[in-house]
């Protein structure tokens, strides 16, 4: 314990990623850690605290990368609350986010999220986050395709999102057009997607919401796109883990366990079906939500199978490259009032039927800004830089 605290000592008073990454050196840590989460602690078990002193960690019109469908204030949403709640893990007394010791740890280093729209909100809620402690002339941010990169020059160090929903190579992998009934995936190679996760030193994945919106998945064989070819069919649990299991192997041959981490943040849950927490009107959703769901007991609809293949294919992976697991899901089942709603940019204007019940363009998937991503980048920072004893999957 000694040692431990002598650690966040130098992390309170912000101290060179050097005699940081000494101090976690000496502990024996994992790359980037600079201490351990007190035994018994699960970052992913607690409560939301209503903290209006603390929470918003920044305001929505302070940062310029929330893109216009994200921000609910600036599109008419008439509560605030929904920015004041802040996860408390039970039984866990760890140090909060600091902006400037993540930098400093990330100097000379590049950090890489690759996934979904929901992975983009985590990282542009982490840019966020950021942000403030890098001056305005030494930062910069750029979108190239499916790849956005933020860099702090003083720190020489890059924050990027990779545009790749399902991971694997796909026929949604437009980042603007992509809104597909059917799902195709590659079998294999990764190698248009992994080219560029080559060289990160912190990979941060998701892939949920992609996998369960159609009742079946094509698998295309082979490297080109002779869709003649023989597909396969398969079903979503069975293609998410055949894809896992890839990545995993990609894992191993290109990462260096003792330089780099990896990380996989959990299914974000959407909120559609107000029975589910027991409301008894049929049709309602997020929309109106003001208070977090209480129940303790409440699960929501994530999908069981989804996350048994994750936990089967990440609990398995090699040890030569752990993986941790980012357990977001279970704390944002109880956000049914922080999500968009109607309260963001349209694609087009709603209808007179969609007015006369807004219940019915409601969008109860994504998360408004600032809100419940920003307590997922909590969970991440606690898992880089406080790991739990043998926290490398679920």
């Amino acid at each position: 314990m000694a040692k431990l605290l002598a650690v966040l000592a130098l992390v309170a008073t912000a101290a060179s990623p050097l005699v940081l990454r000494a101090a976690a050196q000496a502990e024996g840590l994992l790359p980037f850690a600079v201490g351990a989460a007190p035994a018994g602690c699960d970052i992913g078990v607690g409560e939301w605290v209503y903290d209006e002193a603390a929470r918003p960690m920044y305001e929505e019109e302070a940062c310029p990368y929330i893109q216009p469908h994200l921000t609910c204030q600036a599109h008419g949403r008439p509560d605030k609350s929904y920015q004041h709640w802040r996860w408390q893990p039970r039984g866990c007394d760890l140090p909060s986010f600091n902006a400037t010791v993540m930098l400093e740890m990330l100097r000379g280093k590049r950090m890489l999220f690759v996934g979904d729209s929901l992975n983009r909100e985590q990282y542009v809620s982490l840019l966020c986050l950021l942000h403030r402690a890098v001056p305005e002339g030494a930062r910069s941010f750029e979108t190239v395709d499916a790849l956005s990169i933020f860099r702090a020059k003083n720190y020489d160090a890059t924050i990027e999102f990779y545009w790749a929903p399902l991971l694997a190579e796909s026929n949604s992998d437009d980042g603007a057009e992509h809104a597909l009934d059917d799902r195709v995936i590659r079998g294999a190679p990764m190698d248009r997607h992994s080219r560029f996760w080559k060289g990160a030193d912190v990979l941060v994945f998701n892939s949920y919401l992609w996998w369960i919106t159609s009742s079946k998945i094509q698998i295309l064989r082979g490297a080109d796109n002779d869709l003649s070819k023989a597909m396969v069919e398969m079903e979503p649990e069975e293609a998410y883990r055949l894809v896992l299991h890839q990545v995993v192997r990609w894992l191993d041959t290109n990462m260096d366990p003792t330089k780099s981490r990896v990380f996989f943040v959990t299914a974000s849950p959407t909120h559609t079906n107000s029975q589910l927490w027991g409301e008894e009107m049929e049709g309602g959703n997020c929309y109106g939500q003001k208070e977090p769901i209480t129940d303790a007991s409440y699960r929501g609809s994530t999908s069981r199978a989804m996350q048994r293949v994750t936990g089967e294919v990440l609990g398995a992976a090699s040890a030569r490259v752990p993986v941790g697991v980012v357990n977001v899901t279970q704390m944002s089942e109880y956000r049914r009032d922080a999500h968009t709603q109607v309260y963001r940019e349209l694609w087009a204007p709603p209808t007179p039927e969609q007015l006369a019940d807004p219940r019915s363009y409601a969008d109860c998937t994504h998360w408004c800004l600032p809100g419940v991503p920003d307590a997922w980048n909590e969970l991440l920072y606690w898992k880089l830089f406080f790991p739990a004893a043998g926290d490398q999957a679920l």
